[in-house]
Formats: structure tokens, sequence, C-alpha cells
């Protein structure tokens, strides 16, 4: 259902409040780039800081702005069951296509609790759901074998792998049906996921480079591995400036230093620290990002 280039857009803020009009720009630039869908409010959307009718809004204003013109996924997740179904309901009656919902964190459910919280949102909400599966921000991993499980759910329609185990990624491609969505949530693992048979990214990077991480797809897609490694080889310095401070300070910056938004983020992060922000300046500039 869900295959490509999907990017998990930032949340501008303007003043200590989310910045529509800029959000709505950056809609049409990732649009106007060819990328395959919109992911609002997920962890590089500083969903953890949104109050609840931000969230709403974010993911209102993302499907007004997208006006169907490509799938929006919107971020739903929640450590509570009862939460995420409520979050996830609002989504879909906004119009989104898909919600991504994280593995419930701090709490650290058992895996039959992951299955269960899983089971319940797809039952209960109706939208097609993918899950996401980080254990560096969750504490807990979903397993191979729990991933399969899911996968047989119905509503449940891929996942976003970010655990970095490209062996446990491979063990889920080749045990969940074709239809099952495996989506790279490490940009750096874009290229390596889709040759065991991934599906695509959600992608942070795509903010900054949207036609570049569409190129590395595309040129997969079409079989030309040269070429997808060619652009692949190229982003690597980007990926690592990127994810030198914790998603989204980076990204962010970057947006700033594009003159797209304002260079605010919210409390407990903090703003790039000087030094990593000259490196990505002057690789931004480098790359003629700038």
């Amino acid at each position: 259902m869900f295959e490509g280039v999907f990017t998990a857009l930032v949340t501008p803020f303007s003043k200590g409040i989310v910045d529509e009009e800029a959000l709505r720009k950056l809609i049409e630039l990732q649009i106007e780039a060819g990328v395959h869908g919109l992911v609002p409010c997920g962890s590089t959307g500083e969903s953890a800081t949104l109050s609840h009718h931000e969230h709403r809004k974010v993911v209102e204003v993302t499907v007004e702005a997208t006006a169907g013109r490509v799938p929006v996924i919107a971020g739903t997740g929640s450590n509570s069951t009862s939460e995420a179904v409520a979050i996830t309901n609002h989504a879909r009656e906004a119009g989104a296509d898909g919600a991504l919902l994280i593995s419930p964190y701090y709490n650290k459910p058992t895996q039959e609790g992951i299955v269960a919280h899983y089971e319940t949102i797809a039952r209960e909400t109706g939208l097609p759901l993918i899950v996401y599966n980080i254990p560096g921000r969750t504490g807990s991993n979903i397993t191979a074998s729990t991933q399969v499980r899911l996968a047989e759910i119905h509503g449940i329609v891929g996942v976003k792998e970010a655990s970095g185990d490209i062996v446990q990624m491979s063990e889920v491609i080749a045990n969940v049906p074709d239809d099952f969505a495996v989506l790279s949530g490490d940009d750096a693992l874009t290229l390596p996921l889709m040759a065991v048979g991934g599906n695509g990214v959600i992608s942070t990077s795509s903010n900054l480079v949207p036609k570049e991480m569409v190129a590395i797809y595309n040129a997969f897609q079409a079989g030309d591995l040269a070429e997808a490694r060619r652009v692949h080889e190229g982003l690597l310095p980007l990926f690592n400036l990127l994810f030198c401070e914790t998603n989204p300070i980076p990204i962010k910056a970057a947006q700033h230093l594009r003159g797209l938004i304002q260079d605010e983020i919210r409390l407990p992060l903090l703003p790039m620290t000087d030094g990593n922000k000259r490196s990505l300046e002057a690789l931004m500039k480098e790359m003629k990002l700038l």
C-alpha cells in the first residue's frame, strides 16, 4: 500500500507557536520534489512536545494542503493505547490515508502487550496502520517474530524499521505477505533495506534533499544499482551530520539555514551547537544546498 519516499515533516514554529504558513510551504516543496507521501507529527515533527490541539491542527493542515496529491500518514502513536486510539481516530476523520504509531515507550510492554496494543488500535480505528520500531527511543525492540504476527492483523499494513538491524529486517521481509510494506527508519539504510526487499523509507533527510532520496528509490526500482549507489554514497556525509545530534535538531538547523523556517525547537531539545552547525553549513554549501 505504501511504497517509496515518505518525508517525516518537521513542525516549524514561530514565536513558540506552530507556523502554519511555513508548514504549507514545506509541503509544497516536498510534493514538487516528487516524494511519495508525507508524515506529519512523527519524531521529526516533535510530536512529543505538541499539545493535543497542535497535533490535530498539524495533521489537518497537512491533509488540507496536500489535497490528495500524495498520501498522508499521520503520526498518532502513544504509550497509552486509549490515547493512541483517540489520536488515530482524529487522523482518520481529518482525512489521513494512514497512521504511523511508535511502539509504546517508557512502560516497556512485553511482546504480547505490543501485539495487543496494535491489535486494539487497528480494530477500533479502521485506518491503515504502520508500526514504528525504534528501540533507541522506546527502550524495547519489536522482534522479527512479533512483526510477522502484527502483519497478520487486519489493518496493519507495514512497519517503519529503525532498529538498525538489517538481519532482523531481512527476517521480517522473508516472512510477511508481499503487500506488507517494510520501510526504513534510518536514511542511510534505505538502499541496503531495498536490496533485501524493502519498500522505501520514511525519511528525515528528505526534508532537505527530497529529490536525492527519491532518486535513490527510482534508480533502484529501474534496476540502475550503480546510480542508486552513487546518490547514496554522495549523501553519506550529510546523513552523518543530520544525525550527529538528536533528531530533529540538525534538520531544523538545515531548514533554517535555507531560510525556510525559524530557528526554533522546543525544550528539552536545544538548537544545534555552534560547531556542528558550522560543519553542517559548510557541507550544505559544498553540496550546493545553500
